[in-house]
């Protein structure tokens, strides 16, 4: 409905149409990651010092074999690339995940506008409008909004901090099974928890994908982070159930590259990919230089990879430390990707985490988490948890941890 609003010009009053915007504009969920920018900008001018913990952006240099790629280009015009993605790029990429035991052929992949589009495009593919997908909560904040946007309904299962968010027993899953149910979504290493999946647990997955003829999507953006000598278990390495799998994949963490705007879309099921590719034929193409950077980036020296693992394992075992040391703070340490979640001894992380913005400094500095709240679908869920990056150096990381500190002793909505 169309509301009318005076303008009034010259003592006259006129009236100017406001159209609305839909239903899907309005039922969209707000970042939990990006909500609070307003406030952090704010802080910013006011002269505060903000550690900026809220968002997965790694401090880490993207390997030099990248940038040298883009810069020593010899394009002399911008084309479009093929839908499904640059034909060399895709050809080295399936040789990527062959080297982790993963049967993929150039045929398997589509190169997508990060990784985000990938899970969208998985989305639109492999569901109808109401039908359900199971999910382990806390889950990537985006996957609310993505299946928003695809007319899907998010089946929470509920993960909990005192297993350090485990796989919630087969059990549960088989509990929210309907005829509507269509898929499972896992992120594995995970975000936000930090939690690596098991082979045994991705097994029974499986049991389940094959007992109920779903799809099993899985997000695995995070596999060179993995710590403390576990092994990584993807999907892809589950026999018997090839056509039922669609792989989501993302340079951005994996090469410190997030602004590249590069993911991928992989599965063995011909009829997914033929119809993901109309998807992507939709938007044409993926971007161009993007993509001459993630070729590049494929000859990354293993050496790379040794370092920011061996830097991120410092600062995770660093910030769990330091968590677990404060008064009535609860963080289980995580075994891949760089996040934790944390359970803090507040009344709500919404405003806990604006208010460390809005109100509160220590020597001129403050923090900035993100609210645990906007990583579950289910009502009243992490009221008192929040997700922590720890993607700074580890100077600041100790900085961060100290305001942190220092901020819980004067909240006014502590709960002792």
């Amino acid at each position: 409905m169309n509301v009318n609003y005076p303008l009034i010009t010259n003592f006259e009053i006129h009236f100017i149409a406001m159209p609305k915007v839909s239903q899907k504009a309005g039922q969209m969920p707000p970042s939990p990651i990006r909500k609070l920018v307003p406030f952090a900008e704010k802080a910013k001018k006011d002269g505060r010092k903000i550690y900026h913990l809220n968002i997965g952006q790694p401090d880490i240099e993207t390997p030099a074999v990248m940038l040298d790629a883009i810069k020593n280009s010899k394009i002399k015009i911008i084309e479009y690339s093929h839908s499904a993605g640059i034909e060399s790029y895709r050809n080295k990429l399936a040789g990527y995940y062959q080297k982790f035991q993963m049967n993929v052929e150039t045929e398997d992949i589509i190169i997508t506008t990060g990784g985000s589009e990938a899970i969208e495009i998985a989305m639109l593919t492999c569901f109808n409008a109401g039908d359900e997908i199971l999910i382990p909560e806390p889950f990537y904040a985006n996957y609310n909004g993505f299946s928003c946007a695809a007319d899907l309904v998010i089946k929470p299962i509920r993960s909990y901090i005192e297993t350090g968010f485990a796989l919630p027993p087969i059990e549960e899953f088989e509990k929210k099974i309907t005829p509507k149910t269509k898929g499972i979504m896992i992120c594995n290493p995970g975000n936000p928890t930090g939690y690596l999946y098991t082979k045994t647990e991705l097994e029974a997955l499986k049991e389940l994908v094959l007992k109920y003829d779903l799809f099993l999507l899985s997000d695995e953006v995070y596999r060179e982070f993995c710590y403390d000598g576990k092994s990584y278990t993807s999907v892809m390495h589950l026999s018997g159930i090839e056509n039922n799998v669609v792989l989501l994949d993302s340079i951005s963490k994996r090469y410190s590259a997030c602004g590249a705007r590069i993911g991928a879309l992989i599965s063995k099921n011909k009829e997914v990919m033929s119809a993901a590719l109309k998807f992507a034929q939709a938007r044409l193409s993926p971007p161009t230089f993007g993509q001459i950077g993630a070729e590049a980036a494929l000859e990354t020296p293993q050496s790379y990879f040794d370092s920011v693992t061996n830097e991120y394992t410092n600062r995770r075992n660093y910030v769990i430390e330091a968590l677990n040391k404060m008064d009535g703070v609860f963080c289980p340490k995580p075994s891949g990707a760089f996040y934790c979640i944390a359970r803090l001894p507040i009344d709500n992380s919404d405003k806990f985490c604006q208010w460390l913005l809005e109100d509160f400094q220590y020597n001129g500095e403050t923090v900035m988490l993100a609210p645990a709240t906007g990583f579950y679908s289910s009502l009243d869920a992490g009221l008192n948890e929040v997700r922590i990056a720890y993607v700074l150096n580890l100077s600041d990381l100790k900085s961060a941890m100290k305001c942190l500190e220092e901020a819980l002793k004067v909240y006014p909505g502590s709960v002792n």
